[in-house]
């Protein structure tokens, strides 16, 4: 979950050198930051290093990211009209520089494990706009989805068809396998998803390409589970709020599943991580289809070798046939 990061010094060095934005932009850089994880971790997937707002940049809503204060959308995306204004982003030309990446990652990799790609839900990327950057109570996206529906579902219609494309474009380019993050998910009742998400959701796995497996991910999921499942992906991931065997019941034995080991456990000695793993994998109970995982991304102040030791302990407890 989110690899590469601040809690690598390899991470920390390469980004001294650029902007956040200027980093996701150079193919060369990104690329590195992509493999960091997978030479020095030895994990058994590289994660393509990127942002879920990328694919708003040619919507021309003026993204940026402040120091230290996260994405901040300077126009944002809050009536019918705004929504109206919006362009079709040429995907291909827009990102190409992901697309870059993803190549070069691909042969640096030479087969040793497979690269997943990446990207942001409809709703969450929606949030962001709508919001104008992070927010405690989505007030501005829940004002729109109520008020204004039929501009909620053209803005997540813009977002589904260009996310596809985006993911499609990291296939094209080599990504076997390909992760949607939901990560703000969990702000809305199992009835909103349902009428305001689901739809669109079921339309972006839809048009993934054939045959390449999506992992479905969202945070504060646990009553929203049955629905992810129904809304698609090949494997569900469940963040640390949830019980894994719970989980995995909720959205049924025949759908693999991810996770889902608290990240602030990394941050306890090695021998408390190595009993929550445990758990972890007993409520997994060695059914087919668990990917281990951590339950959300890596914390910043996380030491590098407690995270080399959960991918230790995890493959010396795993049963790896």
């Amino acid at each position: 979950m989110r690899q590469a990061g601040r809690y690598m010094a390899e991470y920390r060095a390469i980004r001294a050198r650029h902007t956040f934005l200027e980093l996701c932009k150079n193919s060369e850089a990104a690329a590195d930051v992509t493999l960091q994880p997978v030479d020095k971790l030895g994990v058994d997937a590289a994660i393509l290093f990127a942002d879920i707002l990328l694919i708003v940049e040619p919507l021309g809503v003026g993204l940026t990211f402040g120091a230290g204060e996260g994405p901040v959308i300077a126009r944002p995306v809050r009536t019918d009209a705004d929504v109206a204004k919006l362009p079709t982003p040429d995907v291909a030309s827009a990102l190409g520089f992901v697309f870059d990446t993803v190549g070069r990652v691909r042969k640096a990799l030479a087969g040793r494990v497979p690269l997943v790609g990446f990207a942001g839900a409809p709703f969450t990327v929606a949030s962001y706009m709508v919001e104008g950057g992070a927010s405690r109570d989505y007030l501005h996206v829940k004002r729109l989805m109520y008020t204004a529906p039929a501009a909620w579902h053209r803005l997540m219609e813009l977002l589904t068809d260009a996310t596809a494309r985006y993911l499609n474009g990291q296939i094209a380019a080599g990504a076997e396998a390909v992760q949607v993050f939901d990560s703000w998910i969990g702000a809305l009742a199992p009835a909103d998803y349902r009428t305001f998400v689901l739809p669109h959701m079921k339309a972006l796995f839809s048009k993934v390409t054939p045959g390449i497996p999506a992992i479905h991910f969202g945070t504060g999921t646990a009553a929203l589970l049955p629905l992810l499942r129904e809304a698609g992906g090949d494997v569900i991931g469940l963040d640390w709020r949830v019980d894994l065997a719970a989980g995995w019941h909720a959205v049924g034995h025949d759908v693999a599943v991810q996770g889902n080991l608290d990240p602030a456990v990394l941050l306890a000695e090695p021998v408390y991580i190595r009993k929550r793993a445990q758990a972890v994998l007993d409520a997994a109970g060695g059914r087919p289809g668990h990917i281990f995982n951590l339950g959300h991304g890596i914390h910043k102040d996380t030491p590098v070798e407690h995270v080399k030791a959960l991918v230790d302990i995890v493959h010396e407890l795993s049963d790896r046939r």
